[in-house]
């Protein structure tokens, strides 16, 4: 089993969308394998996505969210609330196969999903870490951990792969994330505020400071304490990456390498970060080779992905031509297709 959280500290780089693209590309390219997708961002977008859109995956959202008992992360999380030092082993009762509600995505894509009652149940999920047993903290932290585990039990199977899309604040449910994960995905945009979020993923997860007495999250420092395991880093993606022209595309570049360079240093300080891939490609030697293995880009498909996740089709799956979005018909040409999606069938197929 291979479990990947997707997460940046910053709104707005399309982590939702990445995972979206990268869950069910990845289930196209593995049609043997069950991938599963749990979704604990509050907002619901990548469950949105995957249901069938902005209007098709709304109506799906609606109907999950309404339904007694609530089939989503949030009903989980109450089972939780009201067992949180025992395992309920209800997992597997909140996983809902997406072709059911989008015909557009492969069959062997599952999906936990979103709710934004999440929010309301933060301070009960931080009030069971204390008090409690003695390492209530840490039994609180392997709630995900025990719910995929659930899931793979259920199934009979223990080799799925589970992409979670996280929160993008270092909220509760970040930390759940983290605890259950064994790598990471850190999508970013090519901008000043994605390099300092990049620079607070490192710190907030691994402790890794970034000025002298700088000080730790309580995050790092129990993780640190109950010696528990961290996901390693397995990519990190520059996502909508511009090609308009020359002068963008250079500086657009040149932010992607000065975050290129943040990372590379934090691997030649603790190269025992991150994971390398199971590729027969030897353990990078240089910059050149560390960038080769860890650093991808996808390029900004721009009507092509607003119809993509707008109406719930992986962009891998698209056809050019007219779709109506909202009322209103929208061109998606081949030469946006041919911008984005090689990105997401490479670099999926870096991924175990």
């Amino acid at each position: 089993m291979a479990i990947y959280a997707v997460w940046n500290n910053k709104g707005g780089v399309g982590k939702s969308y990445l995972t979206f693209q990268i869950a069910s590309e990845y289930a196209r390219q593995h049609p043997d394998k069950r991938i599963l997708v749990v979704d604990v961002c509050p907002q619901a977008n990548a469950s949105s996505m995957i249901l069938g859109g902005i209007e098709d995956g709304e109506v799906a959202l609606a109907e999950i969210h309404q339904g007694n008992p609530r089939r989503t992360i949030a009903g989980y999380i109450d089972d939780r609330i009201l067992s949180p030092y025992l395992n309920p082993n209800t997992g597997a009762s909140f996983v809902t196969q997406a072709q059911t509600y989008n015909a557009q995505v492969p069959p062997n894509l599952y999906l936990v999903v979103g709710d934004e009652q999440l929010e309301l149940q933060a301070s009960r999920v931080l009030a069971a870490t204390n008090p409690g047993p003695q390492d209530a903290w840490r039994i609180v932290h392997t709630w995900l951990s025990d719910m995929i585990n659930d899931v793979a039990v259920s199934w009979n199977d223990p080799d799925i792969t589970v992409f979670i899309d996280c929160n993008p604040s270092f909220s509760i449910y970040t930390e759940l994330a983290m605890s259950a994960a064994d790598r990471m995905l850190i999508p970013f945009s090519a901008d000043g505020s994605s390099k300092r979020a990049v620079r607070a993923v490192l710190t907030l997860v691994y402790g890794i400071a970034r000025q002298a007495g700088q000080q730790q999250s309580e995050f790092f420092r129990n993780v640190t304490r109950y010696r528990m395991a961290l996901p390693e880093i397995y990519m990190y993606i520059g996502n909508r990456l511009t090609q308009m022209n020359q002068s963008s595309a250079t500086a657009f570049k040149t932010v992607v390498n000065e975050i290129g360079d943040e990372i590379y240093a934090v691997w030649q300080a603790n190269a025992n970060h991150f994971c390398i891939h199971p590729t027969g490609n030897a353990t990078p030697t240089s910059k050149r080779t560390f960038k080769a293995m860890f650093q991808y880009e996808v390029n900004d498909a721009n009507s092509a992905s607003v119809v993509s996740g707008a109406c719930g089709i992986p962009i891998s799956s698209m056809h050019s031509g007219s779709s109506r979005v909202l009322g209103k018909r929208v061109t998606v040409n081949q030469s946006q297709l041919d911008k984005q999606v090689p990105n997401i069938v490479s670099l999926v197929a870096a991924i175990e």
